[in-house]
């Protein structure tokens, strides 16, 4: 229902903002929504107490009027532990903003006394120099990569060296609190003539492998914030090689490291999973001849040792090994290994190992370093920090996203098809392993990942608690949020409100709603949902025999936003606030938006269906690449890289070109055709509606506006409306044939967002005749007795299934008529499954939910189990709940 402009969000009052997690001594950037009307275009924002700030807006209403402003903050030595956010007041300034200058074929950003030099054109470099007070730091900061011919296992092979070349640059933001550089470019061979191409000549980023040998299309943006000596560095790669023959042996950031001290002034500083490997270049501790404690201490702690009085040290300095090289080993979530060596051609020393890594290290003097960082690093495992030539004037100080220590990533697909040649076949085998196989469809070529990383100047080595703190901000991001309560009076992300517990019955659905988050949190730390090309998603289905997810079962294995758990996760979090919710939705997001879509190629777009491999299934579709699983991070972090992912769908509606997603079911004759495209009014129309739409709110793009509105008068239109089940779109036109006069029921249609992206049109207001109409016949009908279904449409629906996730239609055209027995239905259905067609999710009947302990030798491990076996169960009881109770939660008539 639309909501009303209250809890602060009236058009000039303040706005409470608080931290996710805390508060934090970091540059920050978020998302605030405002009611429709309630803020004005080109309206300007301050912070109540003079921080500066710098704004913008992310997305507008239909009318014009701010509906997402984005914030930042550069960081503070005294962090708030709340602020207010206050429209209508110009900014304070920052005493040292931020400011990006094009100095001939350079970019310089300076943030206080650092300085940044950028390339301003092509080139190997992203950052070309570091300095503080304008003494040089780092320089040369790069991408590399090894490529390699075949894997391990084959036998001989070949280990080429790849360095990134930047073929664009471009200034998206310039202060004076925030600034934002954003990098594309490729991977080229080292020493090659190669080097990318101009923008839009050719074979530039994104397009494939180029005839230069370049590969890894990347894009790479660096922030920058008022006052502050680090860069945060979002770097995304898209995978454009050939699985048989291409094999990533390792992708890395480097840096090089000016290091001018002496050796004993030198330090390397790796983190473990509590403290740091505190090591000098040249240790002054443990010799037989002890320099002093003064000394000793001085150098544990970073400082300067200062003259080392005794002769019988001083001396023999030169006789004291100097180690030059450093690695750090993350090779599962569950262990890292070190070693070190004092130069190459000599062993290398292992140093005592530990479990998980968070990720950060230092390298450099006691007149100044570089602190480097991977977030989410032993959960994006195989990784490495790797210090190479810490004794020799310039270190590479190298942060490995795949560790060229781990085997060579191997993308090829995982089984020989068996057979499953022909549709028929494919058809065969999906009644036994649920995977929709296709020869050629389980192709990684386009898929991408993205990683955050941290690079900061240090005009000293840092004491212990900063590097502490260093690690935390890496680890855990600062975020300024508003409450539940204020982002739903904004009347924004359709149906839901905030936890309301009055009510035995509510608080018992509440209770079970907290029990699914905590457990997937749970499950993904027990199973090990970790890794490079894993980490965010979830298992599909559970095997109770073999006490774990059915991770080698076809279809069953990752669940690739099958049946929206990105929703669950998002709307929860929206509910409540809770910190580990929103991490675990932003981690699912990251994955999904990434792994689990093509950005490049044949079916760049679209997304995969659940499978063994993420990418392996050949249902490609838009349900997977749904703009409407992405839009909540964007909104509330204000992510440019989401903001690419959403802009990858601006014609959403050209990717059924590529591929008919029902052509293995198909009755009729059909070939994808620019004027006569099949669209599902489902699955199909909910991703392009949330895409169109979103393109609309960010852009004011008129043909995505055009597009919605039409296709949602169209739907108004059709006889049958929703109930039509599919209608033949003309590409030029955007419009759907109305002539269509079927009743074709999928129980998929609603479980992909279509509930979610409906109840926001609607609130919209946007005077499209017929369209609500038609929606709430679909949701009157779908669980309505066979006999009405008869007497209102001419027979009765078949097909109809997932009835526990249906129950929230019933309620939400209960709530639009004030029909109370269709709120009776809503509660039934949802707590009974009567009816079932198809599906029933155990979640219904099962009155005791825990958790139950398996051990002993039949399991790999302690893990616990719970009453329910799927996560669609799980996402669609929490949709449903979450629905319900904002709809019809004051009628709950639990039986």
């Amino acid at each position: 229902m639309p909501a009303t402009a209250t809890a602060g969000a009236t058009a000039g009052g303040a706005t409470a903002l608080r931290w996710l997690e805390g508060p934090c001594r970091q540059g920050v950037s978020w998302g605030v929504p405002w009611p429709r009307g309630a803020v004005r275009p080109g309206t300007p924002f301050a912070l109540a107490g003079g921080t500066p700030v710098q704004s913008w807006t992310t997305a507008t209403w239909p009318d014009g009027s701010v509906k997402w402003s984005a914030h930042a903050v550069g960081p503070q030595a005294v962090p708030a532990a709340s602020y207010e956010l206050v429209p209508g007041t110009e900014p304070a300034a920052p005493q040292e903003p931020v400011t990006v200058t094009r100095e001939g074929d350079a970019l310089r950003v300076a943030a206080g006394p650092v300085a940044w030099a950028l390339p301003g054109r092509d080139g190997t470099d992203l950052i070309t120099s570091i300095t503080y007070g304008g003494a040089e730091i780092a320089r040369e900061v790069r991408l590399v990569s090894l490529r390699q011919d075949t894997p391990d296992e084959d036998g001989s092979r070949v280990r080429a060296p790849y360095t990134g070349r930047v073929t664009r640059v471009v200034v998206e933001q310039d202060g004076p609190v925030r600034a934002v550089v954003r990098l594309e470019g490729r991977h080229v061979p080292d020493g090659g003539a190669g080097g990318g191409t101009a923008e839009g000549a050719g074979n530039g980023p994104g397009e494939g492998t180029a005839e230069d040998g370049s590969w890894l299309p990347f894009t790479v943006r660096l922030y920058f914030y008022a006052g502050a000596a680090d860069v945060r560095v979002v770097h995304s790669f898209v995978w454009d090689g050939d699985a048989s023959r291409d094999f990533l042996a390792g992708l890395g950031l480097r840096a090089r490291v000016v290091m001018r001290d002496a050796l004993h002034d030198r330090h390397v500083r790796l983190a473990g999973a509590e403290g740091f490997l505190t090591e000098a270049v040249r240790g002054l501790t443990g010799l037989r001849r002890d320099p002093g404690e003064a000394v000793r201490r001085a150098q544990v702690g970073g400082r300067p040792a200062g003259g080392i009085g005794d002769p019988e040290v001083a001396d023999r300095l030169h006789l004291i090994p100097a180690w030059n090289d450093y690695i750090l080993d993350q090779a599962s979530a569950d262990g890292f290994t070190l070693r070190k060596r004092t130069a190459p051609g000599h062993a290398w020393v292992t140093v005592p190992a530990g479990t998980r890594s968070r990720g950060y290290g230092y390298v450099g003097g006691v007149t100044g370093g570089l602190g480097f960082g991977l977030r989410d690093f032993w959960r994006l495992h195989p990784t490495r920090l790797d210090v190479r030539g810490a004794a020799t004037g310039l270190a590479a100080a190298t942060v490995w996203l795949w560790s060229p220590g781990a085997p060579p990533m191997d993308l090829r697909f995982w089984h020989d098809g068996m057979g499953q040649d022909t549709h028929a076949g494919q058809l065969e085998g999906l009644e036994i392993t649920y995977e929709d196989h296709e020869p050629g469809f389980g192709d990684p070529h386009g898929v991408a990942r993205t990683h955050e990383l941290s690079l900061r100047a240090c005009p000293a080595t840092p004491a212990a608690a900063e590097l502490a703190e260093y690690a935390a901000l890496l680890e855990s991001p600062g975020l300024l949020t508003v409450t539940p309560g204020r982002t739903r009076a904004a009347g924004v992300f359709g149906t839901w409100s905030p936890p309301d517990r009055s009510a035995p019955a509510a608080a018992a659905i509440e209770d079970r709603l907290d029990f699914l988050a905590d457990f997937y949190a749970r499950q993904r730390e027990e199973r090990r949902w970790y890794g490079f090309w894993d980490y965010g998603d979830v298992m599909h289905a559970y095997d109770p025999d073999r006490h774990t997810w059915r991770y080698d079962v076809g279809g069953y294995a990752w669940d690739n936003s099958e049946l929206s758990p990105d929703l669950w996760l998002w709307y929860q979090y929206l509910r409540t606030g809770r910190a580990d919710v929103f991490r675990l939705a932003e981690a699912m997001t990251r994955h999904t938006g990434e792994v689990d879509v093509y950005h490049l190629g044949r079916w760049k777009g679209l997304g995969s269906r659940h499978n063994v491999q993420h990418w392996g299934c050949s249902c490609k579709q838009l349900r997977v690449s749904n703009a409407a699983y992405r839009r909540f991070l964007y909104y509330l972090t204000a992510d440019e890289r989401t903001g690419d992912l959403l802009d990858e769908l601006a014609a959403p509606e050209e990717t059924f070109l590529a591929v008919d997603p029902l052509r293995k079911v198909r009755r009729d004759v059909y070939t994808p055709d620019p004027v006569a495209l099949s669209v599902g009014l489902g699955v199909d129309w909910g991703a392009l509606a949330a895409a169109w739409l979103t393109r609309w709110e960010r852009h004011g793009d008129e043909r995505a506006r055009d597009r919605l509105l039409g296709t949602m008068a169209d739907i108004g239109a059709l006889p049958y409306g929703f109930l039509t089940g599919e209608a033949r779109l003309d590409l030029a036109t955007g419009r759907f044939d109305t002539t269509r006069e079927v009743i074709d029921v999928s129980h998929l249609s609603a479980l992909f967002g279509l509930p979610e992206i409906c109840a926001e049109l609607i609130d919209l207001e946007l005077g499209v005749p017929g369209f609500e109409r038609a929606w709430l016949d679909y949701c009157r009908l779908y669980l309505a007795p066979a006999e009405r279904q008869a007497a209102e449409v001419g027979r009765a629906l078949s097909g109809i299934s997932m009835i526990q996730a249906h129950s929230r239609l019933a309620a939400y055209a209960a709530a639009r008529t004030g029909d109370a027995e269709l709120a009776r239905l809503a509660w039934r259905a949802f707590f009974v499954d009567e009816g079932d067609q198809l599906n029933v999710n155990p979640l219904q009947r099962q009155d005791d939910w825990r958790l139950t302990e398996v051990r002993g030798p039949a399991v790999l491990m302690p893990v616990t189990e719970a009453p329910f076996v799927s996560t669609n169960d799980a996402a669609q009881y929490g949709l449903a709940a979450i629905q319900n109770l904002a709809l019809i939660g004051d009628r709950i008539t639990a039986p």
